[in-house]
């Protein structure tokens, strides 16, 4: 084996992956950029993740090539990055390849300065010339040979890369008026990018996005749309019995390759399965649906078998490669099947999940299979039960019967082979994503168990990942410390292996203080709620832009890149302000803060004419600017938690889809509660019974202690405050 290159010392998996590699890779850091000015050499910055197909693919047929690595070692000082660790490089040089060529994606390969400005860029680059792609040996030697001879024309190129990537923002709010019908005009081009067919939006390849899923939910909350409503109820249906499914395990892949949701890339990603299962929860609540439940169910088992840690927190992702080979680990063969359930029950299962002879997987660039072998299937559900039952002359009690048999039968086989690698790091904000998640299925669910995984993997960020003033500087998990003030504690964004280090994000502190709000609203502990301030503050302190509106995407000592952006678009997760934007509406509400109310309307001003004219970029500022323009009402609760009649009142808030509102809390005599929460004062039972107070704009209704009255209040109350154009 090669012997170890400075990635050897990194906690990431991804880096570890390559640090035997014969390229003499660096971390990004301070190191590999005096090098490179000492030098005077281009670096070569690679970037990707863990979980990455494609990355696994460059990284044989190129980083681990020893004369590929020669040269590289020759012409460039070489720079490896998880994206995931540093979504702050990750965007600033993503940006920079699309505005180059027009598309990104991982990996990503990018020339820069000495200074890190980036000249040239692309992605995945063949280690011989196909696919109408020079070699990625051409690309090197073309690169460094213009570095030489035509040096200021590649500066200038990027002098003008990096004058762009400054124009973070508009410097002033655009003219356009925040008001319903903008909400009406982003879901109306929601409406015509959807696949009216196979659901979701555009064609092939196909991602969940379950941002702009949900606010069509509160679209069709706030207007009465039924289409809207149906799209993505049609939808979460065509996700959940495809490919892009795990239908023996439970779980979202990342995406789809193609149109119909069937064949995959097969990693899962923790961000992808915390979002999902809100949607589907939310879908659950509107409908009564049965299956949408058990998708949540089932995807947060997953995580809980899977994805969590010993300490609490939960791992990042599962790659798509097992054996060296993409989805090897969920592909069946109709031999396979017939032989784990027998000539009865085999061809039922194979039949009802599409398993058949030809198979329905070809993994690209491996050879087809022979003639009269048996092709590789990923199981789906093209029919219904009941169609199923028909099609195959069976009752619907008996095809019900054998599906459950064999996905146990098939899942204690799949255990047995050797699974996809895991990326183990914790980050900071994905947790916050999936804890919320938990946190809102164990209240509305009666999860005891989700609840219990929420405040662990809670308790795990506040204490192993966060830094206060005065404290945890001597703890051996602390490395890279941010500095602190008295009352603002410091994330950190990554955590593996006992040692936690990286300055945290935007999106971490949004993310992880939202994710305590709806564990505050799901427990009603006041700590969740008094770590969500506390992360509130840091983040006007270190974020916030004194010249304008929104927050950099990086704090203000952080270390100096070649732009401190502004991220206001949805990618895979949600951005940076817009998580912001939703926690200080939030925040505003409960603690009855209207400098909180004013951060987010600078978001949403700043913002109001790309969310109208391009609304599947913007789908969770919707969803807050919908929370802006329609907020719900606000439920404070007197009593004890854990009496009957407490439970009661809470159940019937619990089983209403009321996305804008706020849930508060008090037990008898909390004067605690009530001084932290304006909302809570001079709220108390009635006559010794629990009892509801629903408020909504400043106006309260009469407090009621009865089920059944507080379920009329609460929908005559949503659609009193239904807006339209």
């Amino acid at each position: 084996m090669t012997s170890p290159n400075r990635l050897i010392h990194e906690t990431s998996p991804y880096l570890l992956q390559h640090a035997h590699n014969p390229v003499d890779w660096y971390p990004w850091g301070p190191e590999a950029l005096a090098r490179a000015a000492a030098e005077d050499k281009p670096i070569l910055l690679s970037v990707g993740y863990s979980a990455c197909h494609w990355c696994h693919v460059m990284a044989h047929e190129s980083f681990e090539n020893p004369e590929t690595a020669a040269l590289m070692n020759e012409l460039f000082v070489n720079i490896k990055v998880d994206r995931e660790e540093r979504p702050d490089i990750d965007a600033i040089y993503m940006e920079a390849v699309q505005a180059l060529t027009g598309r990104g994606g991982w990996p990503m390969t990018v020339f820069l300065a000495p200074d890190g400005r980036p000249f040239y860029g692309g992605t995945y680059y063949p280690p011989e010339p196909r696919y109408g792609m020079p070699s990625f040996r051409q690309i090197l030697k073309a690169i460094s040979e213009a570095w030489q001879d035509r040096r200021r024309e590649l500066e200038s190129a990027g002098d003008r890369l990096v004058d762009g990537l400054r124009r973070i923002a508009p410097a002033q709010p655009p003219a356009t008026e925040l008001t319903p019908a903008l909400l009406d005009s982003a879901a109306a081009g929601l409406m015509r990018e959807l696949d009216p067919y196979e659901g979701g939006f555009g064609d092939a390849p196909k991602f969940p996005q379950p941002m702009n899923l949900d606010f069509l939910l509160r679209n069709w909350r706030r207007t009465g749309d039924e289409k809207q409503r149906k799209a993505v109820t049609y939808t979460l249906i065509k996700m959940a019995r495809g490919g892009i499914y795990d239908q023996l395990g439970g779980g979202f892949h990342r995406y789809s390759t193609d149109a119909h949701w069937l064949v995959p890339h097969f990693e899962k990603m923790l961000y992808d399965n915390a979002q999902l299962a809100r949607t589907y929860l939310h879908a659950w609540q509107i409908t009564g649906d049965a299956e949408f439940r058990r998708i949540v169910e089932e995807m947060l088992d997953t995580v809980l078998r899977e994805m969590t840690s010993p300490e609490g927190g939960f791992y990042s992702t599962q790659d798509a490669d097992s054996e060296g080979v993409e989805g090897k680990f969920f592909l069946w063969t109709q031999p396979e099947v017939v032989e784990l359930l027998g000539d009865d029950d085999g061809p039922l299962f194979a039949a009802y999940f599409d398993v058949t002879l030809a198979g329905n997987f070809h993994e690209a660039g491996q050879p087809m299979k022979k003639p009269g072998t048996a092709g590789h299937a990923i199981l789906h559900v093209p029919d219904d039960l009941e169609d199923a039952a028909q099609k195959l002359d069976v009752s619907v009690e008996r095809l019900a019967a054998v599906i459950a048999r064999g996905r146990k039968a098939l899942f204690e086989a799949r255990e047995r082979r050797i699974h996809p690698g895991r990326d183990e790091k914790i980050l900071a904000e994905w947790n916050g994503l999936m804890f919320h998640a938990f946190a809102e299925a164990g209240a509305i669910l009666g999860r005891a168990d989700y609840l219990a995984a929420a405040e662990r993997a809670a308790g795990f960020i506040l204490t192993q990942m966060t830094v206060r003033h005065g404290a945890d500087e001597a703890n051996e998990h602390v490395q890279d410390a941010p500095r602190t003030t008295h009352h603002a504690p410091r994330l950190f964004r990554t955590y593996k292996s006992g040692r936690a280090h990286l300055n945290a994000y935007l999106e971490d502190y949004a993310a992880v203080a939202l994710g305590l709000v709806g564990l505050y609203e799901a427990t009603f502990d006041l700590r969740w709620i008094e770590a969500a301030m506390a992360l509130a503050q840091t983040i006007v302190e270190q974020f916030a832009d004194g010249a304008g509106s929104g927050f950099f995407q990086v704090s203000t000592d952080h270390e100096r890149l070649v732009a401190r952006r502004k991220d206001f678009v949805d990618n895979a997760v949600p951005s940076g302000n817009a998580l912001a934007a939703e926690l200080f509406l939030r925040l505003a509400v409960l603690l009855g803060r209207d400098d909180y109310r004013g951060y987010a309307e600078g978001i949403l001003r700043l913002m109001a004419d790309g969310m109208g004219q391009q609304p599947l970029a913007f789908g969770r500022l919707l969803c807050v600017l919908d929370r802006y323009l329609a907020p719900g009402q606000e439920i404070a609760l007197a009593g004890d938690p854990a009496a009957a009649d407490t439970q009661a009142l809470l159940a019937e808030v619990r089983r209403c889809y009321l996305p804008n509102s706020v849930l508060a809390l008090a037990l008898p005599g909390d004067k605690a509660a009530a001084t932290l929460i304006p909302l809570l004062a001079g709220r108390d039972r009635i006559n010794g019974r629990a009892a509801a107070y629903v408020c909504r704009n400043f106006v309260c209704n009469l407090p009621v202690t009865e089920p059944a009255a507080l379920a009329g209040q609460l929908e005559v109350g949503y659609n009193a405050g239904t807006l339209t154009s």
